[in-house]
C-alpha cells in the first residue's frame, strides 16, 4: 500500500476595505449589470462625496460617474474624450471599470 501526503499552502493579500469602494469614478458599459441610477443611489448612501453623471452616446460605454472634484480640474469634454480614446478600446460593453485618476495642473505666473 502506498501512503501519500500532501501539503496545502494558502496565500492571501490583505488590504483594508474602504468606503466607498469607488475613489474617482466608474465607466459603465452599455450592457453592464447595473445602471447609473442604481450606482448613484448606492454612492449617495455610502459617501458624502459628490459624484456627477456624464451620459455618453456610444456603442460600448453608456455612462461615466465621476467625482465632482475631478471636474474642477478638467472639463467634462476632456474627460469624455479620454474615456472614449483610452478606456473604450480595452473595455467590453458588459463591464464596469473603476477609475483612479491623477490630474496634474501646471500653473505659470508671469511677472511684469
Amino acid at each position: 500500500m502506498i501512503s501519500r501526503k500532501h501539503q496545502s499552502i494558502i496565500r492571501a493579500q490583505l488590504t483594508e476595505f474602504s468606503l466607498p469602494p469607488i475613489t474617482d469614478g466608474l465607466v459603465l458599459g452599455r450592457l453592464s449589470p447595473i445602471g447609473h441610477v442604481a450606482v448613484g443611489t448606492a454612492l449617495s448612501l455610502l459617501t458624502t462625496t459628490a459624484f456627477e453623471h456624464l451620459p455618453i452616446e456610444d456603442d460600448v460605454i453608456s455612462d461615466v460617474l465621476i467625482r465632482s472634484a475631478i471636474l474642477r480640474k478638467t472639463s467634462k469634454e476632456q474627460l469624455i474624450n479620454f474615456v472614449l480614446q483610452e478606456i473604450k478600446p480595452i473595455m467590453g460593453a458588459e463591464e464596469i471599470i473603476r477609475l483612479d485618476i491623477k490630474i496634474e495642473i501646471l500653473l505659470e505666473v508671469k511677472q511684469s
